[in-house]
């Protein structure tokens, strides 16, 4: 037994309500530069429907993840290494422009220029890849709300694995929203399509991450990934992918997506998992018991011999205690209501997903009955294999079982929850009919309705001991070339644009201090809000920055001669910088300077 932590998620689909603030915060943290347009680490598709890039999902055509060959052993889909030697050169299994979307902006400045005339001026669309008119076909979040439309199921490929009977029927039953991110798998395909091996996964916490220095622009990875979420920048030649925003996770924060999430869906936390099962996991032949496979990789974190050996592995303890307490080991494993995404890709993804029980809720209210009734609801449940049969196909490669087993058990936690909310003794035989307690039932109740945020994000700081390594391999790893990614510094393309500052756990502890107070500093030397109501855009709003002292740079500011010279990471007092994009910490400026 070889005991390693990973780093992991779970997204309750019953919350999601399409709102994109995920996408976007993840945009303009990590994709605001040139060459990104397109780069979408998290996007939230609508099911059913194409997802992003179009047709990801037809495997037959991207040919990602893994498959096992005649003598029964794991292979990439792509082929071995002598098929991908002969086309290291011309992957030809690779998304056009056109499965993402041409990205594109208006001509504002025929809005403000434009002289006065009889009609109002129109600012027409622009290809930010050409410069020319364009015709908007086509964009990463186009199945919005369009979910069950004929134009978009026709090409979604889980549904055409379903039956023609759902096809005809699905257009009037339900749709629901399922955001993505990168997987950050156990068995990442990307890892070994690469030819460079710039890609890698973190022995400490399992993120998978592109070293930029090692990247060849190969483009092996993105069709290895059978998700599509590693990403071809064409301005700078290289790989990028979701970073699970590690410098954040690595001083206890959760990912800027989770942050932001309006109906506070997602879940973070260790899991400890035995690495020499892995491989044994990925290579089971029937693809059903796959969800069972990857489960049994996992292991107890109470176990006293699964704690003995993540010591002896070098885990510290208090990890050991943050896998104790995680809601991805409770959701996973001791409820067993999350399920994985395409678990027949054989990646082990370690992003998880709570199936939607609310468009069965709403068909049983919708006839007049009592949609919280046990009696109903699984009436209901048993009724509608048509969700059940598409949301197998998206979580437990066909196997209708493990699906309709999670939604019992939410329809009967929402039974035996009303009950008591209502005033009256929970019924003992509501949770026992699925196979739980009244105790457990009520625990997953407040993980799933009540938890507070340091119950779903239950996150390990890393160690002092570890810094040093740390900042080395994100400052490798960080995208740190020539106009690089928007983490730090004013360059030609704007604010993020720039050379960046190391990243260090130092200067993410400041941001976990700022996102913990109810002020933009430190309460000790900021008394009140910053108002920035009434501010006119022009230098910088009073309260802003700390005062300077007479002679000396103020807390946290440069000397303008010094903005050049190289940056040396060093504690700075608390308050004494201002929140950068996420992966910088800090992003000292020069007094007057503007965001």
């Amino acid at each position: 037994m070889r005991v390693m932590a990973q780093m992991a998620m779970v997204m309750n689909l019953d919350k999601c309500i399409g709102c994109h603030t995920c996408s976007v915060t993840c945009k303009q943290a990590w994709t605001n530069r040139t060459g990104t347009e397109y780069v979408w680490f998290n996007n939230v598709e609508t099911r059913p429907g194409q997802g992003y890039p179009r047709t990801y999902e037809d495997q037959e055509k991207w040919e990602g993840g893994w498959t096992l060959n005649k003598r029964g052993r794991l292979q990439l889909k792509a082929g071995g290494r002598l098929k991908n030697l002969f086309t290291i050169f011309a992957s030809p299994k690779q998304p056009s422009i056109d499965e993402y979307y041409e990205p594109w902006t208006y001509d504002y400045e025929r809005l403000t220029s434009a002289p006065l005339q009889e009609h109002t001026p129109v600012a027409r669309p622009k290809s930010l890849l050409t410069g020319q008119d364009m015709q908007v076909s086509w964009s990463a979040n186009w199945d919005d709300d369009l979910g069950g439309a004929p134009a978009l199921t026709q090409a979604d490929p889980v549904l055409a694995k379903v039956a023609d009977k759902v096809k005809l029927e699905f257009e009037q039953t339900f749709m629901f929203y399922l955001p993505r991110i990168c997987e950050h798998c156990l068995n990442p395909s990307c890892a070994a399509s690469c030819p460079s091996g710039a890609i890698y996964k973190r022995s400490e916490d399992g993120i998978v991450l592109v070293d930029q220095d090692k990247c060849r622009g190969w483009r092996k990875c993105v069709t290895g990934c059978p998700y599509k979420k590693i990403y071809f920048n064409h301005r700078t030649g290289k790989a990028e992918k979701c970073t699970f925003c590690f410098p954040r996770i690595e001083v206890g924060l959760p990912t800027v997506c989770s942050e932001t999430c309006v109906g506070r869906l997602r879940y973070i936390g260790l899991v400890l998992y035995d690495a020499d099962r892995v491989l044994e996991a990925a290579s089971e032949p029937d693809e059903t018991k796959l969800l069972a496979a990857q489960r049994s990789v996992f292991l107890d974190p109470d176990d006293p011999a699964v704690q003995r050996a993540a010591e002896e592995a070098g885990i510290p303890r208090d990890w050991v205690d943050a896998a104790r307490r995680s809601p991805i080991w409770s959701l996973i494993h001791r409820y067993e209501v999350a399920l994985p995404l395409h678990p027949e890709y054989r990646t082990l993804p370690m992003v998880w997903y709570i199936p939607p029980l609310s468009p069965v809720v709403d068909v049983v209210r919708d006839t007049g009955e009592d949609a919280e009734d046990r009696g109903n609801l699984f009436a209901a449940i048993d009724a509608l294999r048509i969700p059940i049969e598409y949301l197998a196909e998206l979580f437990t490669a066909g196997d209708v079982a493990p699906v309709d087993a999670v939604l019992r058990r939410l329809a009967a936690m929402r039974s035996y929850m009303r009950d008591i909310s209502m005033g009256r003794d929970g019924d003992p035989a509501i949770p026992e009919s699925v196979g739980m307690s009244a105790t457990d039932m009520q625990a997953m109740y407040r993980l799933l309705a009540l938890a507070k945020y340091d119950e779903r994000y239950v996150i390990p700081t890393a160690h002092a001991e570890q810094a040093h390594s740390l900042e080395e391999l994100a400052t490798e790893c960080a995208l740190d070339y020539d106009g690089g990614p928007g983490m730090g510094g004013s360059g030609p393309f704007g604010e993020g644009s720039g050379r960046n500052d190391p990243i260090a756990v130092e200067n993410f502890h400041m941001l976990s201090q700022r996102q913990t107070t109810d002020t933009v500093a430190d309460p000790a030397t900021r008394k009140a809000r910053v108002n920035l109501l009434n501010w006119d855009g022009k230098g910088v709003p009073p309260g802003l920055f700390p005062p300077k002292d007479p002679g000396a740079p103020g807390p946290g500011l440069r000397e303008p001669d010094a903005a050049a010279a190289p940056a040396v990471v060093q504690p700075l007092p608390a308050g004494g910088s201002v929140p950068g994009p996420a992966g910088t910490g800090t992003q000292p400026r020069e007094p007057g300077a503007t965001s």
